[in-house]
């Protein structure tokens, strides 16, 4: 597999309508101090993760289920969440003891997609592992001021048991913005793993082929991922700035130069606050630029100042001319 060798930075927007991306554990949608509206970047990388899961790709960090035949009255024959070490046994097919070494753990572990993309923090039998990811992702704040909380009764359908005298069927509620637009900056940094590298067998680093699975599962994963308080959410934009091999270029957070507003029933995503980039000693260390925007109900306001950018329908990736 080929090393990858640039950077890359970028912006993926997350829409939501009715709908509620990242809640907290009041269930209402998770905000600030000064009740800005945000979606954390676990919000983000789960639906990647699902994503990858789908296509039958190695993903440690995603809960899965058992049914334990033992242990206490409390315990037995319950549904519970593996621990880290049995989803470690299911997915790379053994076990950890005092006598595993740290080779094989890396090896495992860098394996796995997500840790490959996100990082790792692995502590079990004397392996104390912690591996910072080629991909870091920030925290999506949502762009558009006109948001608002819509809290909706439900009606359920059965009676709460625990409730004296209740008589009539329990009411529960479901919390959502009306809309929102969430925004996330992200940076690929290839040369993250380079500590590892003579330390793992036949190990290459960060691959371009690692870097392009989390394009793929970046610009769809928020879409395909339709749960009940999800449906709603979906991909809405995307930016890829990638940098020259031997590119010195840092960009940072990206993400806080975009405006969103609305024209009528039309988005509009502001982009003249990242004009900056066309500033011939940054423009100097860029590769290429690809933009991802939904065309029927998205309308992007400036263009780097008229540089050589791909923008393409974040739906089917066809160029849009």
């Amino acid at each position: 597999m080929m090393r990858k060798k640039n950077r890359v930075y970028g912006i993926l927007g997350i829409k939501s309508v009715m709908a509620n991306w990242n809640a907290d554990f009041t269930g209402r949608p998770k905000t600030t101090g000064n009740k800005d509206i945000f979606g954390s970047d676990k919000a983000l990388k789960y639906p990647i993760k699902v994503k990858w899961n789908e296509e039958s790709e190695k993903v440690l960090y995603m809960k899965s289920f058992k049914i334990e035949n033992k242990g206490n009255a409390d315990e037995k024959d319950k549904l519970q969440p593996k621990t880290l070490a049995e989803r470690y046994a299911e997915i790379f097919k053994n076990n950890i003891d005092d006598k595993t070494s740290s080779r094989e753990v890396l090896n495992n572990l860098f394996s796995a997609i997500d840790v490959m993309n996100f990082g790792a923090t692995f502590a079990e039998k004397k392996q104390n592992i912690s591996i910072t990811g080629a991909v870091q992702i920030g925290q999506g704040f949502n762009k558009y001021a006109d948001s608002r909380i819509e809290v909706q009764d439900i009606l359920s359908p059965f009676k709460n048991p625990k409730k004296e005298g209740a008589d009539a069927s329990s009411l529960g509620t479901k919390i959502v913005s009306d809309e929102a637009h969430y925004f996330y900056s992200f940076s690929v940094n290839p040369f993250s793993y380079d500590n590892y590298l003579g330390i793992i067998d036949n190990f290459d680093g960060y691959t371009e082929e690692a870097y392009q699975k989390f394009k793929e599962a970046s610009l769809v994963a928020a879409t395909s991922f339709n749960t009940n308080s999800k449906f709603g959410c979906e991909n809405e934009f995307a930016l890829y700035i990638e940098c020259n091999d031997d590119s010195k270029l840092y960009l940072g957070d990206i993400a806080q130069y975009l405006k969103f507003s609305k024209e009528e029933d039309l988005g509009l995503i502001d982009l003249r606050g990242l004009d900056f980039i066309d500033e011939s000693n940054i423009v100097n260390q860029i590769k290429n630029i690809e933009i991802y925007y939904n065309p029927y109900t998205t309308k992007l306001l400036g263009s780097f100042n008229g540089m050589d950018i791909t923008y393409k329908n974040i739906f089917t990736s066809e160029v849009i001319k």
